[in-house]
């Protein structure tokens, strides 16, 4: 084996999967077919639990002071985000560039071989391993590892290689995305809708600003190259009457509307995350957001299988869990692109959902959707209110010192939080020290509880997520820590 697993793509799906996989101890090799980054910034800014997730791994300090704002749309109708309580803010105008320059330096320094200007030609999976052919600076050779991921977005070469369904519906028009400098534009952060398509339009690091342009009843075209600068600027000025045609282009893209999932997301021993298993319209920024999630979902279970103490069926969780977070990304995206991008016709919709949006239940719900605060997984029937949701961030008093439960996830391992100092819970975890620290603590007396009230111990899984709570779950200790962590070595 070349390594342990084979990661295909360097964006930030690619480098979260490698360093999560890192921080397991598994070697990972990740091929880029570009020789460097591209310094293009599609994605911009994380959500609010985006920002959890790289609290939790200690990598949000890496961005130093981001701004952070609770405004927020749903299909271009404003929604205060702050309505979601004890969750962080989302970051604005932090360009992908920055975000995949962070994430690769934090997956390297861990270990992760990095290769650019690496093509994958085409890949077998041979049951036991799968082995890769790949074109790089030296020529052509082939590697083996035991998995392939691939990261390598919406026109992956793994899933076509592999022949994954990836059903779903094609582009019904064609968008502008450029960002330029050398003009000064009234800011339009959340999107307007004009009489004959919809602008955006705001401020972004460095005097730049980032432009989005749909003009209703452009088809989609098949372009082997990017627009130029001179079709958005006409574009725009179309819509909006004002002439950006001097302003400096520093990069231009164009997307369409496309929406598919594919109906797996494991075949074998290779595995789809990110862009490669689901492309939408980019509404709201969640695309880069979900494709992180998933690789912090999917790299502690493919380390387990790896590290051989992987339940039976674990592994399969990963798309029994994942699947339905994209499924929901689509419905939403789709949602949203129907009430911004559509004509007057909608107007009586976009009406009615403005009035509820000002209900605060409404606004939750639509705002923990494109959030992903809203994602509760399938960890066992019980009563306790955080059992499948995350672990708040809470500060917590602890034996030694004090701590918080994000912390405490720093590793990655498992963590069961004994809430009552009590021996007889710790003896009965002791078989998976290995796998799982068991820290006894309490909510600190300064901090809200976060859920915590009247129980006595949770199961916090890898990535975040409550496995197990007393009083609460259905079923025992033991039961959890074996479901999740397979069977305790001997003592």
């Amino acid at each position: 084996m070349d390594a342990a697993v084979i990661v295909v793509g360097a964006g930030p799906a690619g480098m979260m999967l490698a360093g999560e996989l890192r921080l397991a101890g598994i070697d990972v090799v990740v091929l880029e077919r570009l020789a460097e980054r591209t310094g293009e910034s599609r994605g911009l800014g994380f959500t609010a639990r985006t920002m959890e997730v790289f609290d939790q791994r200690g990598i949000l300090s890496r961005f130093g002071k981001v701004e952070t704002s609770n405004q927020g749309h749903f299909g271009g109708l404003p929604i205060d985000f702050g309505v979601l309580e004890g969750a962080l803010q989302a970051a604005k105008t932090v360009p992908q560039s920055v975000t995949e320059t962070h994430l690769e330096e934090w997956a390297a320094g861990l270990g992760a071989d990095i290769r650019r200007n690496h093509e994958v030609l085409s890949l077998t999976d041979e049951g036991d391993s799968v082995e890769v052919e790949v074109r790089g600076p030296e020529g052509t050779r082939k590697l083996r590892a035991a998995y392939l991921v691939g990261c390598d977005g919406g026109r992956s070469t793994v899933r076509k290689a592999v022949g994954f369904d990836f059903p779903g519906t094609a582009s019904t028009m064609e968008m502008f995305l450029a960002d330029i400098k050398g003009v000064e534009l009234q800011p339009r952060m959340i999107g307007e809708t004009l009489p004959g398509g919809m602008v955006m339009a705001g401020p972004l690091p460095g005097g730049t600003t980032r432009i989005i342009v749909c003009e209703r009843g452009t088809p989609p075209q098949r372009r082997e190259a990017p627009p130029s600068f001179e079709e958005v600027a006409d574009a725009w000025k179309r819509l909006t009457g004002d002439d950006i045609s001097h302003a400096e282009p520093v990069w231009v893209s164009s997307f369409g509307n496309a929406t598919r999932q594919v109906t797996e997301y494991r075949r074998g021993r290779v595995i789809l995350a990110g862009d490669s298993a689901h492309i939408h319209l980019p509404a709201g920024g969640q695309g880069m957001n979900t494709s992180i999630q998933d690789a912090v979902n999917l790299g502690w279970k493919l380390a387990a299988v790896l590290n051989g103490w992987a339940p039976q069926g674990l592994l399969d969780t990963y798309h029994s869990e994942r699947h339905a977070v994209g499924r929901r990304l689509l419905m939403n995206t789709q949602a949203q692109g129907l009430l911004f991008l559509s004509g007057p016709e909608v107007q009586p919709l976009r009406d009615v959902l403005t009035e509820l949006i000002a209900y605060e239940e409404v606004a939750r719900h639509l705002a923990a959707m494109v959030s992903g605060l809203e994602i509760t997984y399938d960890v066992g029937t019980g009563t306790h209110p955080l059992l499948g949701k995350r672990m708040p961030h809470l500060e917590l008093a602890g034996r030694v010192r004090r701590t918080s439960s994000t912390e405490l996830l720093r590793s990655a391992r498992g963590v069961l939080l004994d809430l009552e100092d009590n021996p007889r819970l710790r003896r009965r975890a002791a078989g998976w020290a290995d796998r799982v620290d068991v820290v006894t603590a309490r909510p600190s007396a300064a901090g809200p509880a976060g859920g915590l009230r009247g129980t006595s111990a949770v199961l916090v899984r890898p990535d975040g997520y409550v496995a197990w709570a007393a009083p609460g779950s259905h079923h025992d200790l033991s039961m959890a820590l074996e479901t999740w962590f397979g069977e305790p070595r001997p003592l």
